[in-house]
């Protein structure tokens, strides 16, 4: 018996990287006027944002179906195996709502046990997300099982800090991720806004003007909040040319010093609602 580990596609792990941990990585949708897109799946990163520009409306994404997560619970309590699901915020998404429908229509057949399945609501997404699931696997490959796992993501989430800068707000007022106010307050004068993810919301926490002041504005942010727990895991992301994200990975290393981040294309789902253009880092408060 063993722990069989779930997550969704905002999580940034490819489904080859997931064969290689051994875990499961249910993908997200993404709905442009031609057709319906699994993350990861039908269309690559650098796919997406060649339609995303191409666009003349912007899509929409769709959330896992409760039968996509319940195919695979099936799958491991088969095998013995005990399940620990960690989704993206469930204030950004029905995805953590699917994962519990999936658990509870087999426990409604009473075919589980207690602790067969744990599902974790991360209040987090995409390189946020990511880290916390690289601390689950660091907990199943010590040999904890799935109730001390789930229980430890529990406390551990609300250490994660994740910034970002990006381009411009209007992807995410478009999705509905943004309020009409913060949309407004964010791209006055032009200025590059400063985002995080906070109790599971996206939140506009700067802004300044030129992406230089924007970076060194994050780095203060994460000075703010206690700095970088170069001992556990942390990232840095990107959506759409990699360029960009070059400058704000050479400021970094005075920064970050020896220390090496996961580095990650962010995908369909949340490229989505920043679009193109937009740096971000996640972290463990120390």
């Amino acid at each position: 018996m063993g722990v069989r580990i779930i997550t969704d596609s905002t999580s940034e792990i490819s489904q080859n990287q997931a064969g290689a941990l051994n875990i499961s990585v249910v993908p997200i949708k993404s709905v442009f006027s031609d057709r319906e897109y699994r993350d990861g799946i039908d269309l690559t990163t650098e796919e997406f944002y060649e339609k995303l520009e191409e666009a003349e409306t912007l899509p929409t994404t769709s959330q896992p179906s409760p039968g996509d997560f319940e195919a695979i619970y099936r799958e491991a309590l088969a095998v013995g195996d005990q399940v620990v699901v960690a989704t993206i915020s469930s204030k950004l998404s029905g995805t953590w709502q699917s994962a519990c429908i999936a658990r509870d229509s087999l426990a409604g057949e009473g075919t589980l046990k207690d602790g067969d399945i744990h599902v974790v609501d991360s209040e987090n997404t995409t390189i946020g997300l990511n880290i916390l699931m690289q601390r689950a696997l660091q907990m199943r490959d010590k040999g904890m099982n799935a109730k001390e796992i789930a229980d430890d993501l529990e406390k551990a989430k609300s250490e994660i800090r994740l910034y970002a800068v990006v381009d411009t707000l209007e992807y995410l007022h478009r999705g509905g991720r943004l309020s009409t106010a913060s949309k407004v307050a964010g791209t006055l004068l032009n200025v590059k806004p400063l985002i995080t993810v906070d109790q599971g919301e996206v939140k506009v926490v700067g802004k300044c003007r030129g992406l230089k002041k924007a970076y060194d504005e994050m780095y203060d942010l994460v000075a703010k909040a206690g700095g970088i727990d170069f001992g556990a895991p942390f990232a840095m992301g990107y959506t759409g040319d990699r360029h960009r994200f070059a400058q704000f990975e050479e400021m970094s290393k005075e920064h970050l010093g020896k220390h090496s981040p996961t580095i990650v294309g962010i995908g369909c789902a949340i490229g989505t609602h920043v679009g193109p253009g937009a740096v971000a880092i996640a972290f463990f408060v120390q």
